[in-house]
């Protein structure tokens, strides 16, 4: 790849994101939330190759599959008014079939287009596949660490907004906003699993399901940035204040500052 296929494809998805706003306002809203989300998935993706110093062509790889790892969310929420996966569909593979309806990646190397697909299939999986190796396994860690960066930004604003003028909140919270939590949730944290989310019940778990991708964070990196930017604090505040969630707050630290701590 060179800078110019990645200039391309950035006017691409500029026009193409474009046009689907229209006169609804809470489907601009979303719309703009993924759009929003992209373009600074893009900056940590940066963040990420320039701590592992990627070559040049393998930088650009990063920054295009971070640039597309959620096109598919746009065609999604537009006809399903809903980023839920289960209830609507894969948004990885709408999003591949979307770059080839368009022929987005027609113009660069067969291998370098086989490593963009297979990073933005496996991105939304609970867990990547267990024989992928070299670039593709890479590639892959990469664009679930950046995703998740921006995503722990994107929650807590989200969290607060919504807890300040619920009357003003535009989002799709996708699950109900009770107080109880799922013990099961809870017990997969302190064991140091990862969550399955068909088994979220409540918005509280789906919290918990957020401070337990800290178990799917690949590189140490990416753990420090969670820990300055105090993204586990802000989400562990809007959670009951148990014994359970204490538990689960010693168990994440314990396990993020271990982690960082065997950095040499």
């Amino acid at each position: 790849m060179d800078r110019q296929q990645l200039t391309k494809f950035n006017a691409w998805f500029d026009k193409y994101v474009a046009g689907f706003y229209g006169r609804d306002g809470f489907i601009n809203t979303n719309l703009k939330l993924k759009e929003d989300h992209s373009r600074r998935v893009c900056q940590e993706m940066q963040y990420l190759a320039d701590t592992l110093v990627l070559p040049d062509n393998q930088r650009l790889i990063a920054e295009t599959i971070a640039l597309f790892h959620d096109i598919g969310r746009f065609e999604q929420f537009t006809k399903y008014h809903t980023y839920n996966d289960a209830r609507s569909t894969d948004h990885c593979l709408l999003g591949l079939e979307v770059l080839r309806t368009e022929n987005v990646l027609d113009g660069i190397d067969s291998e370098e287009r086989e490593l963009l697909e297979k990073a933005i299939e496996y991105h939304g999986r609970k867990d990547l596949p267990a024989n992928l190796n070299g670039w593709c396994l890479l590639f892959s860690k990469l664009i679930r660490d950046a995703d998740k960066l921006d995503v722990f930004y994107v929650v807590t604003q989200y969290y607060k907004q919504y807890k300040d003028n619920p009357g003003d909140f535009f989002f799709d919270l996708e699950f109900p906003d009770r107080p109880e939590y799922s013990p099961q949730i809870v017990d997969a944290i302190l064991r140091g699993q990862l969550i399955d989310y068909t088994r979220l019940q409540t918005l509280n778990d789906v919290k918990l399901l957020q401070l337990g991708w800290v178990y799917d964070i690949n590189f140490t990196a990416s753990l420090k940035r969670i820990r300055q930017r105090r993204f586990l604090e802000m989400l562990l505040d809007f959670l009951p204040q148990t014994q359970d969630i204490q538990k689960v707050k010693e168990k994440i630290f314990a396990y993020v500052d271990f982690r960082i701590a065997q950095e040499p």
